[in-house]
């Protein structure tokens, strides 16, 4: 959906049309003060029946200045109304014209949705204004395929962008609402999970504030992951509803789809081309939000499918004989690919479906920037010049599927050879790792993937055998075993016979019996191998089953590889990928992760941003995040400490009255707030963090009360974060931390020495509100496990001192911010082999404390659940379920011990003020700004567009 004007010119000239109209809505410049001027907005027909706007017939729209109206004779443009006037008006015009709710009141869900329509239409200017530049100009595009985004609130972060916070702060005001409780009625877009969904909505935000061409794809979930309840059972998960109300930033472009098939067969037709034919096929429907960027025009565009089939296969007759199902399964086979994101993958149903979601995303986004190219090349398309138009990222493997994707489009409908299209598809498209670990690095049954996709099967059995031969030529046939050890490690397919002229090499002698044997001894021998026979009948052997490895083949298919902080890119280039690093070093890079200072300081934080502005003199950190490393010189001065408190404490009382509402629990803001929010994951060890919270009550309660004041500094502890629905041991996790803090938060000996909260259904919206308050957070994952983390660096952003281990982002958080400024415990990521070996071997012997502490939870302290299948994770030497695979008892005496420091260091609260201060100072290098202009250079070849 796209809107125009047409404009008569005062001379009687041609009119100026602007493409794409809607006839309802009319274009105009309300001419606002200096501050917000050249904002486009819309207005009523019956505003336009009051005046009349003129434009000079050869004007032409620019992404600067999409629309230039002259101010000529006769007072053309009238700029009696101020700005929240205007604003105002075309509030209530949306309130009454577009129709989401009845006709009446105006009540906070319909002042939400009007605020949010009105300020769609000024970005829907800019996205067309955008998208036109990219078409005249036909610059190279980069295009950012992740199976999340996890946005967050749309409205305050358009309004900020388009800096009009102050006029709908006051149109609303005027309209009976205040802005802060129309923004609180959108919900969090259910589009993502965790980390990785919220680094890819930070690439779209620093993507269009640096005015770089490019797009983003995804699904359009409709259910999101779940909408998480904590009860006394611990987690459950029910549907989310985020869609319920409708979401008035999408728009449906009907106009936009493209066929996806599953399953059928494929032949080999006359002309030798390969075919796909027959199976199951669906439509898959473009879905547009606008990206805006802050204080500039460009707005970019997240693209998100949706899935469904033609009307015409919809049974009728079927449903007219009584069997709805069946009418109905075409349908419910093809809308069920975007109702969950990661749908539970225990069934042979579940993966299927997870594959048919990776291929949706794939297949419907190629297609669609195929098309792009060939629209933007005319009718001499160079499908040689692919790669200098278009840049394909991965996030992570969820997009593997477009190495052969592409690959499918070049050669079998575009013609296309396979060298050539190699060469293109390589060129083409890049890889992001973000995990070491190995269930993460996907790979997907053979069988199944030959059934629902068997062209790309193909595609990939070729690929594999090219890649075979290279690596044979590469380390040749001398070494057996050393290019044995190079193919099972490297190799696309894993447990697939290898050629015979290759296999033959690895097929060892058997050793050869004497010749001068008896016929005796020779008939002991047949019957000896008949029995071995028999034997080996009855035992059956076990045949490990096929597998795609998708990580080996992002690697092999794309032009770089890259890793998320400096020490997991070293990680992926010395272990994970090592025999690859070692023939295509030129591949691996490091492009440290990075969050939008935007909506992660300057709207979550607007307290701590104007003590930012002051001290730094001016707003330029906002773009610059360099600017924030000039309050390192103040960190001493009382004045912007006292300040600093101030807006710290304001924050914390922010925090104490949405506990209460979400919770039911009270706390003081009094109290250090000590938070760990992040995904549920044994190796992010909230166990460990939970442990100490446990040790820390334990010791309380060994205390009297004048001791136990001297000794412990209150804390509030907050845990938030989703536990995987089919993951049983972080499910016990969330669990053992909500019954922990069922029991403290009632127990009159305690009081406000120690809370214990878990938030529920954390997303972007919470972390809002708790990043800004927190004081302590904890990242402190086994060392070596974490690619890189980003909430580590929204947190140190906000003046939050970090606990952690030498991981991820934290060994450059701590770089940055000064070691003196940082909380570091734990075992070395060089060390953990070694650690587990011993354990392994039995050599491990626990500190006495966290045995303590496991006994007292065993006890029934905290309740009558049986916690012995989690406690038993921590036992043992080795083996599924137990062995401390996470080194958990490992690091807790050296986690107690710094926590005894935090402790220290936080009644001294000058000096945490000053490390505080020196954080947010030290931050500045995690911005996804410096990322992404490290991507497009490095990665994409990409420039930011020159504006008129």
């Amino acid at each position: 959906m796209a809107y125009c004007a047409s404009i008569s010119s005062p001379g009687g000239g041609e009119a100026l049309t602007l493409p794409h109209c809607s006839s309802i809505s009319r274009l105009i410049n309300f001419n606002l003060s200096k501050k917000t001027s050249n904002h486009l907005f819309f207005t009523t027909v019956a505003d336009f029946r009051k005046r009349r706007f003129y434009v000079r017939s050869e004007a032409k729209p620019t992404l600067k200045d999409p629309v230039t109206i002259e101010q000529g004779d006769a007072g053309i443009i009238e700029t009696s109304k101020s700005d929240a006037e205007a604003v105002a008006s075309r509030i209530t015009y949306h309130a009454e014209f577009t129709l989401s709710f009845s006709p009446d009141g105006f009540d906070l869900p319909k002042a939400y949705f009007a605020t949010a329509q009105s300020i769609r239409d000024s970005l829907i200017i800019n996205w067309n204004a955008t998208y036109d530049m990219y078409e005249r100009m036909n610059v190279k595009q980069a295009y950012y395929l992740s199976m999340e985004f996890l946005q967050g609130r749309a409205l305050l972060n358009a309004i900020g962008n388009l800096e009009l916070t102050g006029a709908y702060g006051e149109a609303l005001s005027k309209l009976g609402h205040k802005l802060e409780n129309v923004v609180s009625q959108e919900p969090d877009a259910a589009l993502g999970n965790g980390g990785l969904g919220r680094l890819a909505s930070c690439f779209l935000d620093s993507l269009a504030t640096l005015n770089y061409p490019a797009w983003g794809y995804g699904l359009r979930y409709k259910y999101g992951l779940f909408k998480q309840l904590i009860t006394k059972e611990g987690q459950e998960e029910v549907a989310e509803n985020w869609l319920e109300m409708g979401n008035p930033w999408e728009i449906v472009r009907n106009d936009i789809s493209y066929p996806i098939k599953f399953y059928g067969k494929v032949v080999t037709g006359s002309d030798g081309k390969k075919r796909w034919i027959g199976g199951e096929d669906i439509v898959a429907v473009a879905n547009d939000i606008p990206i805006p960027g802050y204080k500039t025009k460009t707005t970019i565009n997240l693209r998100l499918w949706d899935t469904k089939v033609p009307p015409s296969d919809f049974d009728l007759s079927a449903f007219n004989s009584g069997d709805h199902t069946k009418a109905c399964e075409t349908q419910a086979n093809a809308e069920k690919i975007c109702y969950i994101l990661y749908p539970g993958d225990d069934s042979l149903e579940g993966k299927t479906l997870r594959l048919k979601q990776q291929y949706t995303l794939c297949s419907a986004s190629l297609q669609d920037i195929i098309a792009c190219f060939e629209k933007r090349s005319g009718e001499n398309v160079m499908w040689n010049e692919f790669p200098e138009k278009v840049a394909v990222q991965m996030n992570d493997t969820h997009p593997t599927l477009c190495i052969p994707e592409l690959m499918r489009i070049l050669m079998d409908l575009k013609g296309i050879s396979w060298k050539e299209a190699w060469d293109i598809t390589q060129r083409t498209v890049a890889y992001t790792n973000h995990t070491v670990l190995p269930e993460a690095l996907e790979k997907w049954s053979l069988e199944l993937m030959q059934k629902l996709l068997p062209r790309h099967v193909e595609i990939i059995e070729m690929i594999d055998e090219e890649l075979v031969n290279g690596i044979v030529a590469e380390f040749g046939k001398s070494d057996p075993e050393l290019l044995e050890r190079k193919l099972n490690a490297m190799r696309i397919l894993e447990n697939v016979e290898l050629p015979s002229s290759i296999a033959d090499l690895f097929i060892k002698p058997k050793d050869i019996s004497a010749l001068d044997t008896s016929a005796d001894e020779e008939e002991d021998d047949i019957v000896e191998e008949k029995e071995k026979v028999v034997d080996l009948e009855a035992a059956p052997i076990l045949i490990p089953p096929k597998l795609v490895r998708m990580a080996n083949l992002c690697v092999v298919g794309g032009h770089v590889v890259n890793g998320v902080a400096a020490i997991h890119s070293e990680i992926v280039k010395q272990d994970v990928f090592n025999d690859f690093y070692k023939l295509w070093p030129e591949k691996f890079q490091n492009k440290t992760n990075g969050v939008t200072p935007r909506r992660w300081i300057y709207y979550c934080n607007p307290a701590l941003s104007k003590i930012i502005t002051k001290w730094t003199g001016g707003e330029d950190w906002v773009l610059n995040t360099e600017k924030l490393s000039e309050l390192r010189k103040f960190a001493d001065n009382e004045d912007l400490q006292s300040e600093w408190k101030a807006a710290k404490r304001s924050n914390k009382i922010k925090v104490v009255s949405f506990l209460k509402e979400k919770t039911g629990y009270s706390v003081s803001p009094d109290a250090m707030f000590d938070i760990q929010v992040k995904r549920i994951h044994e190796y992010k060890r909230q166990l460990l963090n939970i442990l100490g919270i446990v040790y820390r009550y334990k010791k309380m309660k060994e205390t009297t009360p004048i001791e136990r004041k001297d000794k412990f500094t209150p804390r509030v502890c907050i845990f938030g974060g989703k536990a995987f629905a089919t993951y049983a041991q972080a499910k016990r996790i969330v669990k053992l931390i909500s019954d922990v803090g069922a029991t403290i938060n009632h127990d009159p000996d305690i009081g406000d020495l120690l809370k214990v909260v878990f938030v529920p259904d954390y997303n972007v919206s919470v972390a809002e509100l708790l990043i800004p308050a927190s004081e302590l957070s904890q990242h402190i994952s086994t060392a070596g496990m974490e690619a890189s983390g980003t909430s580590n660096m929204k947190f140190s952003m906000n003046g939050c001192i970090l606990i952690g281990t030498l991981d991820g982002a934290n060994v450059e958080i701590r770089e940055e911010v000064g070691e003196d400024n940082f909380f570091l415990f734990g075992a070395q990521a060089h060390e953990i082999s070694g650690l587990r070996k011993e354990r392994a071997e039995g050599k491990f012997v626990p500190d006495p404390c966290f045995e303590e502490v496991k006994e007292y939870i065993r006890s029934g302290v905290f309740g009558g659940y049986n916690y012995d299948e989690l406690m038993r994770s921590l036992e043992g030497n080795e083996g599924f379920g137990c062995g401390d695979y996470f080194l958990v008892g490992k690091d807790f005496p050296s986690y107690i011990e710094c926590q005894e420091k935090v402790d220290e260091a936080y009644r001294d609260q000058k000096r945490w003020t000053r490390m505080s201060i020196l954080n947010t100072g030290g931050s500045y290098k995690f911005s996804s700004d410096r990322t992404i202009h490290e991507y497009a250079r490095d990665i994409w070849n990409i420039q930011p567009l020159q504006h008129n």
